[in-house]
């Protein structure tokens, strides 16, 4: 871990008056949820444009619904790690506006964030895709039909393959982002279009944290490499003015 990156980070949080952080699937990750992408993530074991998709939900519902609960029963296993804290900690303290994620795990908001942007939604909210009712998890998996209508498409509040991204949401995320003097991007490839464009719409500082280097990287002012939760940390200890502790320097040298 290169300290002197992490004291720049920092300094820069300290003095920063709008701070906004964009958090992609390595975020998650560090808690045990696959990601989408990697050689072990979801889309190697499934294809993605099969179940995730709005023609699987419409006329493949057995497979999208056994794929979405999955996924939702598995969540319940995993928790927020100590970066998910540290987040909600400089929220709460002043020193973050606001997240924008593309991650829709919500937990962001179990650690305690409130002014979250979840640009691909939210696995934790489910509707009736007939007519647009609110619904609960118990009965997307149970695959009850509607109370309103009675329809039988009940679906998590996620962005499929196809539709178009909540525009109020992308919105707010980029008139946050412009507004931002310094902007840190905590794990994300960079590579989901058109999140990827969100970080050059800053003209303020750019940190990218992630467990390796993309093809972005070397466009933002300062990269850390390492896992999210470690380098948050420390940026935590340099932040109240401690030494980092040795068990976070030597996180990396271990890994």
């Amino acid at each position: 871990m290169d300290l002197h990156k992490i004291t720049l980070v920092a300094d820069w949080l300290q003095a920063s008056e709008s701070t906004v952080i964009l958090t992609g699937a390595g975020m998650s990750t560090e808690s045990g949820i696959p990601d989408f992408r990697s050689r072990e993530g979801w889309w190697k074991k499934i294809n993605p444009m099969t179940v995730s998709t709005v023609d699987a939900l419409e006329n493949e519902y057995e497979l999208f619904h056994g794929f979405y609960s999955l996924r939702l029963t598995d969540l319940k296993t995993y928790h927020p790690h100590k970066g998910h804290h540290f987040l909600a900690e400089w929220e709460n303290q002043g020193f973050v506006k606001g997240i924008v994620t593309q991650n829709v795990d919500g937990f962001h908001q179990e650690a305690g964030n409130k002014s979250v942007h979840e640009l691909h939604g939210s696995l934790r909210s489910i509707f009736c895709s007939d007519c647009g009712q609110a619904s609960d998890e118990g009965a997307f998996l149970n695959q009850d039909t509607c109370s309103e209508c009675g329809g039988h498409h009940l679906r998590p509040d996620i962005i499929l393959f196809g539709e178009i991204l909540p525009q109020e949401v992308w919105g707010k995320a980029i008139r946050l982002i412009e507004e931002s003097d310094l902007l840190i991007v905590i794990g994300s490839s960079l590579q989901v279009s058109p999140a990827n464009e969100l970080p050059f719409l800053t003209n303020g500082k750019k940190v990218i944290i992630n467990n390796e280097a993309t093809l972005l990287s070397e466009q933002f002012d300062l990269q850390l490499e390492g896992k999210a939760g470690d380098i948050l940390e420390a940026i935590d200890e340099k932040r109240k003015g401690g030494e980092i502790h040795d068990d976070i320097e030597n996180t990396k040298r271990r890994t």
